[in-house]
């Protein structure tokens, strides 16, 4: 986020049961299957928090959601906003998948994140406003007539503190011709290479981070690419990095990135992990990537044996030095959620 209004908000997504009383149905938390204190739409289909941003005192909770059934599809980004993230007010939805004139769905609307753009770097609001932007995944359809299949990053901006949103015209603003290039979050980096936006996506099945530079969210330049590393047994996506003091202190800081696993947590299912290391503008280099274990020849055909590496005791082939599938922690230490605001 760039600017000190900016603020990342992190939504934790649970299911409170209990049967409610009679006649407590529309009471808070009243209903049989609705959480009491955590945020769900009035119906329908809901998953990734996205473009969470505290804006005039309001928080704002961008999230995947199908407007049109309880089952995934339609993606598109719902909105709700909270005076102090326990009491939710849903709002209309804000960026919507796109569909042809035939009625076709062309475009879905994947993950991302929103920047409060202070300087009006991208040109999106008159001289001397602060407009909201959206950078977000356009998952195309097999029905596009220019993109089909691929995935790539696109804008959208609000000029009335996120009620409303208009997508780019010259969308998409980044293309690889990917078709699994996805999750964008952008900050404002401002350091001794520079001061720019940064972009971390991921080339999902490739297992890598690649981070882009840009001055006005518009056009984007490839800094470089980290990974694969550490576990790799599900697909890559929803990135993050940013910097954080070590012990409080903010002369001693490290940076720190996130990407989160689908499948391939310890347990199964999706999880997370995590590398700690330094971002130079450019690059990020991790302190915390696990080094491959060195196998004696005599004991290399023991492909099954399973023996326990320094980040955690968790089954390893001692042939390959790989991770046994699904034995992959949120690595080291406590799951973190907050990014780095600096003002211009």
């Amino acid at each position: 986020m760039h600017g000190a209004a900016a603020t990342t908000v992190a939504v934790t997504m649970l299911l409170a049961g209990g049967l409610p009383a009679l006649g407590q149905e529309s009471r808070a938390g009243g209903e049989q299957f609705r959480p009491l204190v955590h945020y769900s739409p009035t119906e329908n289909w809901m998953n990734d928090p996205n473009g969470m941003v505290y804006v005039d005192g309001a928080y704002h909770l961008f999230y995947q959601h199908n407007p049109q059934a309880n089952v995934w599809g339609n993606m598109s980004w719902g909105h709700a906003i909270s005076p102090d993230l326990l009491h939710w007010e849903e709002q209309p939805l804000a960026i919507p998948q796109a569909f042809d004139d035939a009625g076709r769905s062309i475009e879905d609307i994947f993950s991302g994140s929103i920047v409060i753009d202070e300087n009006n770097s991208a040109g999106f609001g008159p001289t001397g406003s602060s407009p909201l932007v959206a950078i977000y995944t356009s998952a195309y359809t097999p029905e596009h007539p220019e993109y089909a299949g691929l995935q790539a990053q696109s804008l959208a901006y609000s000029l009335d503190d996120g009620q409303t949103w208009k997508k780019y015209d010259s969308n998409p603003v980044l293309n690889r011709n990917s078709a699994n290039f996805r999750d964008p979050k952008v900050f404002w980096y401002d350091g001794p290479a520079g001061t720019y936006w940064v972009m971390v996506a991921v080339e999902a099945t490739d297992h890598q981070v690649v981070l882009y530079k840009s001055t006005d969210l518009r056009s984007w330049e490839h800094l470089s690419d980290f990974g694969p590393a550490n576990a790799t047994d599900g697909i890559w996506e929803c990135p993050d990095l940013f910097e954080l003091p070590v012990d409080g202190d903010p002369d001693n800081t490290k940076w720190v990135m996130v990407v989160n696993l689908n499948p391939g947590h310890i347990n199964g299912g999706s999880g997370g992990q995590y590398f700690v290391g330094d971002f130079d503008g450019v690059t990020f280099t991790s302190e915390s990537t696990d080094p491959p274990v060195e196998v004696p020849e005599e004991r290399s055909s023991r492909a099954s044996t399973k023996a326990t590496t320094k980040a955690g005791r968790f089954p390893m082939n001692l042939e390959t030095g790989q991770v046994a599938p699904g034995a992959v922690p949120l690595r080291r230490g406590r799951s973190m959620a907050r990014a780095r605001s600096p003002a211009s």
